[in-house]
């Protein structure tokens, strides 16, 4: 996968590679001559006392430096260039990929593995990819020129090359096959310290409430040592491997100053040909020692890789239709009005013992509001989220005006709805900017109006600078009432052909929920409603109440009529009022 990640995300950089090797290559054979020219000046300057050589020699040696340092600076600014964009252009894809996930492949995920492969698993395979770029390419035609030039100055010695590198490479291997294990461990127990830290973070007021902040302290400290267990075993193979280099280094000059003296003193090798010999003896190791430090990273960003390929290979459940439906050819022609047909509807995650969804069928026609209520855990959630196609369904279908939302566009689609979801999420920016979210050219009249409808305009008038006051991430700086109420505004504002409310009024006061609901009415007249709530002054005033229990209709129609022949609803309006105000 760290192959084909490459292969396609630097296709579009094939000319800054194609020089960067070309770079690589001058420079490192510059490296190469330099010993070559050493060796001459020793044998045939220092030797016969010929100063002009010398000179002449050393100016040239000092030329071939300063092209090799002009070829590595281009070489590593080429590389730093090609990597980071190869960086930006895979974490652009898989935000791409996530954004078009459905809500079943991101809780197959999860949101902190989502952040984790986002972030630092691309930064591991971005570093593999510079350092190939910087080290990578320069080792092997170091290794290749080494022992070409090693057999040039003197063959005898270079056999103990064939007993040096094998050593090297067997060595090298055994390291990298232990590592592997530890490096997966290493991402997946990060994506763990991502989870902990994203419930403390988000839950911390409960936290606090609660007094939990030894055992939120003791989670995240346990999942903290299963990384730093599996980081250290990882880091003392790390650790082992540049003493273990090192060592046969060490131990390959001693033997070829060892067996070179012996030459020398024979009258078969010069001094300067010994030091250049020399020279490359520590060339081919170096080579070998980069490979080992890249063989070391490898690891990690083949199992970073592979954590980036699921994401990007992962096909989304929701998929756009490949003959969509016009809008314009709703309602026979007349555009969409909005009736929403769910007709004999299943759904079950993958895996799941049991659907979560049985026969559902219902009509929620325009000009009506249809509420849902049941238990927790009886699916209304579920089953509001198939309007807009959060989830798709696994039998029957919804649909429309007639015609399965499954034929819409996904664009099209969102722009007949306005769904508030359970949890009134509010983006970092503005409240214009929130707002926007609904209408991306709404006017500031209209913005207002819809602050008015959902009761909210009191409160943003009086923040500094009404609309253009500042939101925080996730709407932190506002109470949940108030970032429900802002909820409601980003709906009402684009005016939809269906509202759907998902438990959207439970942070608020009766009053408040009774007035906005009545300003509410008006706008919506013409538009379908279906609302999700547990509190039943919320829904007593529907049209039509269905009552959802272990995900079956157990009961539907008005509150009147459900209060005196359905159990469950009996038994849910008894639990939050008497029969008196019931009634």
């Amino acid at each position: 996968m760290l192959v084909a990640l490459a292969r396609r995300y630097l296709r579009p950089y094939a000319g800054a590679v194609g020089l960067l090797l070309v770079l690589q290559l001058a420079q490192t054979l510059g490296s190469l001559y330099l010993p070559s020219l050493n060796a001459d000046i020793v044998d045939q300057g220092v030797t016969t006392g010929d100063t002009g050589y010398i000179m002449r020699v050393g100016g040239w040696m000092l030329l071939v430096s300063l092209g090799q340092v002009l070829c590595a600076i281009g070489a590593v600014f080429l590389g730093a260039r090609a990597a980071t964009a190869f960086g930006r252009d895979l974490r652009r894809d898989i935000f791409d990929a996530v954004q078009g996930f459905s809500a079943r492949e991101l809780g197959q995920f999860g949101a902190p593995s989502l952040i984790t492969r986002t972030t630092n698993d691309v930064q591991q395979v971005m570093m593999v990819v510079l350092m190939t770029f910087t080290v990578m390419v320069m080792a092997p035609i170091m290794m290749v020129g080494g022992v070409v030039m090693a057999l040039r100055e003197d063959p005898a010695l270079s056999v103990l090359l064939v007993v040096i590198v094998p050593v090297l490479g067997v060595a090298v291997g055994l390291l990298m096959w232990r590592m592997v294990p530890y490096f997966r461990g290493m991402q997946a127990r990060i994506d763990v310290i991502n989870g902990v830290l994203r419930e403390q973070i988000t839950g911390l007021r409960v936290v606090r409430a609660f007094v939990r902040e030894r055992r939120e302290s003791e989670r995240f400290g346990e999942a903290n040592t299963r990384l730093y267990d599996v980081s250290l075993a990882a880091g003392k193979l790390m650790a082992l491997a540049f003493p273990m280099v090192m060592l046969i280094m060490s131990l390959s000059q001693v033997a070829v100053l060892w067996f070179g003296a012996g030459r020398v003193s024979d009258g078969e090798l010069q001094v300067g040909s010994l030091m250049a010999y020399l020279s490359y003896i520590m060339f081919i190791l170096m080579a070998v020692m980069m490979s080992t430090m890249m063989i070391m990273m490898v690891p990690r960003a083949s199992v970073a890789a592979g954590r980036i390929g699921e994401v990007l290979s992962t096909q989304t459940s929701v998929v756009e239709p490949e003959r969509p439906v016009a809008l314009e050819s709703l309602s026979g022609g007349a555009g969409p009005r909005g009736r929403v047909d769910v007709e004999g509807v299943d759904f079950g995650y993958p895996g799941a013992e049991a659907p979560v969804l049985e026969d559902i069928t219902f009509t929620a026609e325009p000009g009506r509001t249809t509420a849902i209520i049941g238990s927790t855990g009886a699916g209304k959630t579920t089953l509001l989220h198939l309007v807009p196609r959060l989830f798709d369904v696994t039998g029957g279908r919804v649909a429309i005006d007639g015609v399965d939302v499954r034929d819409l566009a996904t664009d099209d689609l969102g722009a007949l709805l306005g769904l508030v979801p359970q949890k009134a999420f509010l983006f970092s920016g503005t409240v214009a900017d929130n707002l926007r979210y609904g209408k991306a050219d709404a006017t500031h009249d209209e913005m207002w109006d819809a602050l008015e409808v959902a009761q909210a305009r009191d409160f943003v008038e009086a923040l500094p600078g009404g609309l253009e006051a500042a939101v925080a991430q996730g709407g932190s700086t506002f109470s949940g009432g108030q970032r429900q109420r802002l909820a409601i505004a980003r709906a009402v504002v684009r005016r939809p052909r269906v509202y759907l409310f998902d438990d959207s009024f439970s942070a608020l006061d009766y009053s408040t929920d009774a007035r906005l609901r009545s300003a509410l009415r008006p706008l919506a007249a013409d538009a379908t409603v279906l609302v999700v709530a547990q509190r039943v002054a919320t829904i007593r005033d529907a049209d039509q109440i269905l009552v959802l229990d272990h995900g079956r209709i157990v009961g539907r129609g008005t509150h009147a009529e459900l209060l005196d022949t359905n159990e469950t609803y009996a038994e849910i309006v008894t639990s939050q009022m008497s029969l008196e105000e019931a009634a």
